[in-house]
């Protein structure tokens, strides 16, 4: 994402979300992922800035650009916060969160327990707030660990929740799909 293309990405998002509601009920929100790659796994790390509506570069390094995404009023979540023993094997190599959590803890609002089937367990052994995703780029990641939140369906609603310590529900779809229906 650039600042050339983010008035026209959010246009995008925000015409998709009528549609959305419209068509299915859903609620889409705008957001940037906010990625620091680098060779060494204890350095790089992604979050994601939920609810953002202002371009956010990462020109100034991650610490800044969450900063910016925070005073922006986005949601941001730890994503995919590997420990440095998992990172090297791992589809992303980021392990910065796991190793400064004490240090990075209030620059975010919540950290991945689950994405997809990996799970952070030093998150919850840290007693961290959590969410649930799992990366949806195909029909299969549907039916994976996801996130549910007592808060009423729009943007303002859901951001503050995530931004809030109270508790999300994390519920594993799959095995809810092999559930025995309701009588």
């Amino acid at each position: 994402m650039t600042q050339a293309l983010f008035d026209e990405y959010l246009a995008a998002v925000d015409a998709e979300a009528d549609r959305a509601r419209a068509l299915y009920d859903l609620l889409v929100l705008p957001g940037l992922e906010l990625t620091y790659d680098d060779v060494d796994p204890a350095r790089s790390a992604h979050a994601v800035a939920v609810g953002s509506r202002s371009f956010v570069g990462l020109e100034s390094g991650l610490d800044a650009a969450l900063a910016t995404a925070r005073s922006g009023g986005a949601a941001l979540i730890a994503a995919h916060p590997y420990d440095p023993a998992a990172a090297g094997g791992a589809p992303r190599t980021t392990a910065r969160f796991a190793l400064e959590w004490r240090e990075l803890a209030g620059a975010v609002d919540r950290f991945e327990l689950f994405n997809r089937r990996d799970c952070f367990h030093w998150v919850a052994a840290a007693g961290l707030p959590v969410v649930a995703s799992g990366d949806f780029h195909r029909r299969e990641h549907l039916e994976t660990w996801k996130t549910l939140l007592p808060a009423a369906k729009d943007e303002a609603s859901v951001v503050g929740y995530l931004r809030s310590h109270r508790p999300a529900y994390l519920v594993d779809l799959r095995a809810a799909s092999r559930l025995p229906a309701a009588a």
